[in-house]
């Protein structure tokens, strides 16, 4: 494990261009109390960590403007949060949980009622088997049968059929009967009834322009942005554009093996609008700079650079010694040791570069994670 708290800079290893990274590499130890458990008082009030130099140098998040030129392009995640984590109990009586981590369209066979989810369960039911979420549909919740594994008959995830009292969709049942899915290291009382941070957590945990329903995790470094950071973009001349890409639980999924090969990656659904291939050919006709926000927009840019498609789903896994095609610049926050996110990070960076950056965040008390803090990198050359 790589002590980042108190390593000298010459403690972390410089890659070359034969060096095979394993998953060790990616480790670091994280004190507990940076966590962040709660936003900041204000978004734009979080800490920017400016890595594009050799020299980090720590500002405020809403002095990003002021860092990025007339003619950039920043891309962001329209994706929206949805409220997916549904209480529930089988018809033993024996209780479960599910996370809807995606509504499947309709089509022969499926009216619109089928979700594919994971499943929290001491005994997992038999395809066939109905269970009673939010009490059930006879008592004002709704019912959901098993249909099947998904994506195969092994695969990790459930296809469920969702039964609703008066027909509803799979996206109203959520909204009324969901709770948000919060990442498993912000402790909350997430199936209390009276949890004192929701109200919080319901406006905080969705970005200020989220728009499209279907995430179960926020695209957390636009967080950071609100209406006055925006405004003062727009008055230097730097353009938006959107992407969309329904952040699964999978982000959060550890990475197992040691040998980053054998890492199976977890699919996603993105699209990239006609609108949004446009401002990218302006972008580079005018000679500005593609600045993603966040991890989730790297993954959707550079899997339509890679596969030529606009929409579709990507398990596209990025580590150090991926060729970028389209990112220059990224926005991100602090992300968990032993992660995909932490070795994207690396790899758009620079290895040495990323684990010396947060090597200060530690020190200088960074706020980690999806409420905390962010950091402002270029895309490595050299490094």
């Amino acid at each position: 494990m790589t002590d980042l708290s108190h390593g000298a800079p010459g403690a972390v290893p410089a890659p070359h261009s034969t060096r095979a990274f394993t998953l060790s590499d990616f480790d670091f130890s994280l004190p507990p109390e940076l966590i962040a458990q709660h936003p900041a008082a204000e978004r734009s009030a979080s800490r920017l960590l400016d890595g594009r130099a050799i020299e980090p140098v720590d500002r405020i998040f809403r002095d990003l403007p002021g860092l990025l030129r007339e003619g950039d392009l920043l891309v962001f995640n329209d994706t929206r949060v949805v409220k997916a984590r549904i209480f529930g109990e089988k018809a033993s009586g024996g209780k479960l949980e599910l996370l809807i981590e995606r509504v499947l369209p309709a089509e022969a066979g499926n009216p619109g009622n089928e979700v594919v989810a994971h499943m929290k369960v001491s005994k997992k039911p038999l395809p066939g088997s109905t269970v009673h979420m939010a009490g059930g549909r006879h008592a004002g919740g709704f019912d959901a049968t098993l249909l099947s594994r998904w994506p195969t008959e092994d695969g990790p995830l459930f296809r469920f059929a969702l039964h609703g009292p008066a027909g509803e969709s799979p996206w109203e049942l959520m909204e009324r009967h969901g709770h948000l899915p919060l990442p498993p290291y912000i402790e909350r009382q997430q199936n209390a009834d009276h949890d004192p941070d929701a109200a919080e957590d319901s406006e905080r945990y969705q970005t200020v322009f989220a728009r499209a329903p279907g995430a179960v995790a926020a695209p957390t470094a636009a967080l950071h942005f609100d209406d006055g950071v925006l405004a003062d973009l727009a008055a230097r001349g730097i353009e938006r554009a959107s992407v969309t890409l329904h952040v699964g639980a999978g982000t959060f999924q550890p990475v197992k093996t040691e040998n980053l090969a054998e890492h199976q990656m977890h699919s996603e659904w993105y699209e990239v609008p006609l609108a949004t291939l446009a401002a990218l050919e302006r972008c580079r006709q005018r000679g500005g700079r593609v600045v993603a926000v966040g991890t989730t927009t790297v993954r959707t840019l550079e899997s339509w650079a890679r596969s030529g498609q606009a929409t579709g789903d990507t398990n596209i896994f990025i580590t150090p010694g991926f060729a970028f095609q389209v990112v220059d610049l990224l926005i991100t926050n602090f992300h968990l040791p032993k992660s995909t996110l932490m070795m994207l990070v690396s790899a758009f960076a620079g290895y040495a570069h990323a684990m010396g950056l947060y090597r200060h965040a530690i020190a200088q008390q960074y706020r980690f994670f999806s409420y905390g803090d962010a950091m402002l990198l270029e895309r490595s050359t050299t490094r």
